[in-house]
């Protein structure tokens, strides 16, 4: 099993699959526009122009279980995330990544044992999952890690490196 083995919908209704993306790395985030930490997508897009040509892939994935900071529809979160944020990266439909209604992408990611966070329910918005390019679980950080932590840009780069 692996990231690879997931179909989701995305933003605009088209099926997005994961297996399109073997031998690139990914960077999946939840997201949310009216979180405290909603402007990590700044970081998030800077990455995704800085390593995209080198294979990273940020997919985003809205998800409105945290303190309802994501209420709107589709075309709401991304009308926001392009004029507020410039966001080019790929979004997924509105999903959720805890309880009952999980994901079975994020029953998945929550399931693997990681760091520097655990494995586990996602504390809160922003929780951050690199992927390999074989598809595996590299690391995984907690959501107040910002996009240019030394940290995960040494994970998305080693990804890279493999």
């Amino acid at each position: 099993m692996s990231a690879h083995n997931f179909t989701l919908p995305d933003i605009d209704g088209n099926q997005m699959n994961l297996a399109d993306h073997r031998g690139e790395v990914l960077l999946i985030v939840n997201v949310a526009s009216r979180c405290g930490l909603t402007p990590h997508y700044t970081g998030l897009q800077a990455l995704h122009e800085r390593l995209a040509s080198k294979g990273l892939v940020i997919i985003g994935a809205p998800c409105n279980q945290f303190g309802a900071q994501e209420p709107g529809d589709a075309g709401e979160i991304k009308e926001f995330c392009g004029v507020r944020y410039g966001v080019t990266f790929p979004l997924l439909a509105k999903l959720e990544v805890n309880g009952p209604g999980r994901s079975p992408l994020y029953a998945w990611l929550c399931d693997q044992e990681s760091s520097p966070d655990g494995a586990g329910d996602i504390a809160w918005n922003f929780a951050k999952f690199v992927i390999g390019k074989d598809g595996a679980l590299v690391a995984r950080f907690a959501p107040t890690t910002k996009p240019d932590d030394p940290a995960l840009i040494a994970a998305i780069e080693g990804a890279l490196s493999r």
